[in-house]
């Protein structure tokens, strides 16, 4: 048991863990994209996601950029059509506001669900000399901004609350900023730039500088990246040649400096609490330990990072992940020959569940420091998202609390209830995936708030009933939000707003019912706020228990608000229409397969299809459970339907069944001719050129003797040239129309392999190259074979010719040629290649630089 739950473990240093783990799976990964901005609230928070607007991108439609709004779990919540200026950049603010910045130095203030709130600007100053960057920062108690402008000057914002601007002076102004950084502390927000002249730190009355000699022990040119931890105690910068630097805040104390061996540009870099550094490069990420100790992950597409306070979350293309240091705590119960007591308590609970003796020898191994064991336990089910590890962790708590007479209970009941309120909070349905320490730190309040502007009263109501929270500060504070937010509902009848608010407001204590009716006239809607406090004094001064009870018992049904209770009762009482009506509007997919598999048995076929025909989501998830349960039926409805082109895919996909293998023919031949009832020609033509290719194939498998019946057509030509068989190749070639350039670059993928390296050289004078001569090269470098290669350089195109170069490692040439062509990034791009070592060649390429800038 303990080897899987330290399955996501990884050791980062001696004794040190960290672990990875999955929040949830993601749904917009084509989001997850280097073209586009994406940021995240801390805690859990919202995430936004537009087109970088400092990158080019190819886009269709509207020039705009569209702002997608999504919750953790990848709900999307809202789409904000930008329709302002110039979008610099945004991010999330303290209280989950989204901040835009725009290049006029106006910021512009919305909600989670993309509501306009309000807008600041940051000065005229900043206005006038355009802003090209800005940063976001947490101060004690609010959110900051700081913009930097075209001329290199700085202004920043303490509080977007209360926004008062101001210019940070003794900014380098004549060389350009590589990168900055933005830091609260001690009461005082500092700047931390880098240039090509060093780090400097600028305070609100002095300043200091360091050189990269004094920081770094290799040469490097400049710094690109800077982050400080969460609690702005510590220090990472990160260096073009990709050398790691991690230190204290005030550069006094080094920690360790790491040589990352990455040669492409970083993207992302965050502090993993305060133990850890995580870095990504597109596609890969690498946990640093602040002893250089790393650990490399590797995902399918670019990945994003959001820092928290005891960890980093990761959005890739596959899903959101957590990657934290393992708590110490849950580290001594869980790691492998543990003696601690609480791990012997763990283990007595174990045996006590499988009735083994064995249990009371665990118990008196701790029976001295049990005590310490239940609150050890209590506290490692807090750090876990995993609701089994939380179980089996509090059932070890209770088992050892049934031995101890001092224990207190309060702190096992607090930690139950703390831990519902947590699950309740990271189901996708909410998204919130917030860890215990962020609980402690974001506090009920908070979190209720968090949830109230998120619309989720009825959970919110519930947590704070649960937290036992007084009513004035919990259920009725709630209600009063919702209130205001239903007043706002212009679609809804008055009379039906107005009694629903007196129905659930009557009674509660502390409710501003004057603030509902003052948001309701604010709505334009002041006979609604007339109607309210009127239903309000009706509803306390008039008891309707008995209209209630009444109305409950003509429809107890339909008051029922669980549909997962209401629908069953509806199939018992043989109300089978009304129950798929109920299980449907539920949205529960698992209660619809329920009533479609209770009609099933309990209906013949012929009412059974009538029962769920005029319900399109019945018969699509019939559909759907034919297909993996019994495909003659899915045939069947298709037939019934007149659905050929159905009729046809279910041809094809029984054709490649292993069972059907003698009768594929016969059933394409079935899915030609239900293509062409479709009046799909295309496919059609398409099967019968499958058909033709299977009989070719089995007339090949006697000439090459090797199986190639059902391999693609790409798969049968590739097989052709590397046995060499080049005019059985070119009649495939020209029967199927294979284009030129698909078959040229299988041609040259062959030879290469083969290495015929003489054959290659004379296809490429056979005729001009349909896709070029890079390939051929490529297919060279692939197998180490330089000096072939560079028999191409020459027919290479002017534009590419630099960065094949390069990939020869013929820099001098490359850096000649692009001076030639007077390329400065292709310079740039050159110089970015060279190692440290040659500082002569270094200067060479700078010299060039310089000359094409004159």
């Amino acid at each position: 048991m303990s080897a899987m739950l330290t399955a996501d473990w990884f050791p980062l240093g001696r004794d040190v863990y960290f672990r990875k783990f999955e929040l949830y799976p993601i749904s917009f990964q084509h989001e997850i994209s280097n073209n586009n901005l994406i940021v995240a609230a801390p805690y859990g928070g919202s995430i936004a996601v537009t087109r970088n607007p400092k990158k080019l991108v190819k886009i269709q439609g509207a020039s705009k950029p569209l702002i997608l709004l999504y919750t953790s779990s990848g709900k999307l919540t809202a789409k904000l059509q930008w329709s302002s200026g110039q979008l610099i950049s945004f991010d999330w603010s303290q209280q989950e506001e989204l901040l835009c910045v725009q290049d006029d130095g106006m910021v512009l203030i919305y909600d989670m669900f993309g509501t306009y709130q309000h807008t600041f600007s940051m000065g005229n100053a900043a206005k006038d000399t355009k802003v090209v960057d800005a940063k976001f920062f947490m101060t004690s108690n609010s959110t900051g901004i700081a913009v930097l402008t075209s001329t290199n000057r700085i202004f920043l914002v303490n509080n977007v609350s209360e926004p008062k601007v101001r210019q940070i002076t003794d900014i380098p102004r004549y060389s350009p900023i590589d990168c900055w950084y933005m830091v609260h502390c001690e009461r005082e927000t500092q700047v931390i730039l880098s240039n090509r002249e060093g780090i400097f730190v600028i305070h609100q009355s002095h300043q200091n500088t360091f050189s990269f000699n004094n920081l770094f022990n290799n040469k490097i040119n400049s710094v690109t990246a800077i982050a400080a931890s969460s609690n702005n105690r510590h220090i990472v910068l990160y260096s073009d040649t990709g050398h790691l630097y991690i230190g204290s805040i005030d550069f006094r104390e080094k920690y360790c400096e790491c040589y990352t061996n990455m040669k492409e540009p970083l993207t992302n870099i965050a502090w993993c609490g305060t133990e850890a550094v995580v870095c990504s490069w597109n596609s890969t990420i690498m946990v640093v330990g602040r002893m250089a100790d790393t650990i490399v992950y590797n995902y399918d597409g670019p990945v994003h990072l959001v820092t928290e306070i005891d960890g980093v979350r990761v959005l890739s293309s596959s899903s959101h992940e957590m990657i934290q240091k393992v708590p110490n705590v849950v580290q001594r119960i869980f790691r492998i020959n543990s003696t601690d007591p609480a791990s012997y308590l763990l283990e007595a609970s174990k045996q006590f569940q499988k009735k083994s003796h064995k249990a009371d020898s665990y118990i008196d191994l701790v029976k001295d420091k049990l005590d310490s064991a239940i609150k050890a336990c209590i506290d490692g089910a807090s750090h876990e998202f995993d609701f089994e590890t939380q179980k089996i962790l509090m059932r070890a708590a209770k088992f050892g609390k049934g031995f101890s007479k001092t224990i207190d209970s309060e702190y096992y009941v607090q930690m139950c209830r703390t831990l519902r309120v947590l699950n309740a909070v990271r189901h996708p349905a909410v998204g919130i995936p917030l860890t215990y320490a962020q609980f402690n730190i974001l506090t009920n309040q908070v979190l209720l708030d968090r949830l109230v502007a998120r619309r989720h009263y009825y959970l919110s109501i519930q947590i704070a009933r649960h937290l036992q929270l007084p009513e004035i500060d919990g259920e009725s504070r709630i209600l009063a939000h919702w209130a205001c937010y239903k007043v706002k509902q212009t679609q809804l009848d008055k009379e039906q707003i107005a009694e629903e608010i007196a129905d659930k407001l009557g009674y509660a204590p502390g409710v501003s019912y004057s603030e509902i009716a003052k948001r309701a006239a604010d709505c334009g809607r002041k006979q609604l706020a007339i109607k309210v406090n009127k239903y309000i004094i009706h509803h306390i001064l008039y008891c309707r228990e008995e209209l209630f009870i009444l109305l409950a018992l003509f429809q107890l049904i339909d008051y029922e608000p669980r549909a997962h209770q209401q629908v069953p009762l509806l199939l018992t009482l043989g109300e089978e229409r009304a129950a798929l009506h109920k299980a449907v509007e539920s949205g529960n997919t698992d209660l619809v397969y329920t009533v479609i598999l209770h009609l099933r048995e309990n209906m013949t076929l012929g009412d059974f299809q009538m029962s769920i025909m005029h319900c399109p989501l019945a018969m699509a998830l019939y559909v759907k459970y034919c297909q993996s349960h019994n495909r003659e039926t899915l045939r069947d409805i298709y037939n019934q339907y007149d659905d050929f082109h159905s009729q046809a895919v279910w041809f094809i996909t029984e054709s490649y069944q292993r069972k059907n293998t003698m009768s594929r023919d016969a059933l394409l031949q079935s899915a030609q001719e239900n293509f062409r009832l479709a009046r799909n020609d295309t496919n059609a033509s398409l099967t019968e050129e499958q058909i033709k290719l299977l009989k070719y194939q089995r007339s090949l498998e006697d000439t090459l003797h090797e199986s190639i019946v059902g391999k693609p057509l790409h798969d049968t030509v590739r097989i052709l040239l590397l046995r060499n068989e080049l005019k059985l190749a070119d009649k495939l070639r020209s029967e199927y129309k294979i284009p030129d350039r698909r078959y040229w670059w299988l041609r040259i993928q062959c030879l290469a392999e083969q290495g015929l390296w003489n054959d290659l050289e004379k296809f490429s004078k056979s005729k001009k190259s349909p896709i070029g001569y890079e390939p051929f090269i490529d297919e060279c470098l692939k197998y180490n074979e330089k000096l072939e290669a560079r028999k191409y350089l020459a027919k290479v195109k002017d534009d590419l010719k630099v960065k094949y170069l390069v990939k020869l490692n013929l820099l001098s040439e490359a850096a000649q040629t692009a001076y030639e062509q007077k390329d400065a990034s292709a310079l740039t791009f050159v110089l970015a290649q060279c190692g440290s070592s040659d500082r002569q060649f270094v200067d060479k390429i700078n010299m060039l630089l310089a000359s094409l800038k004159n």
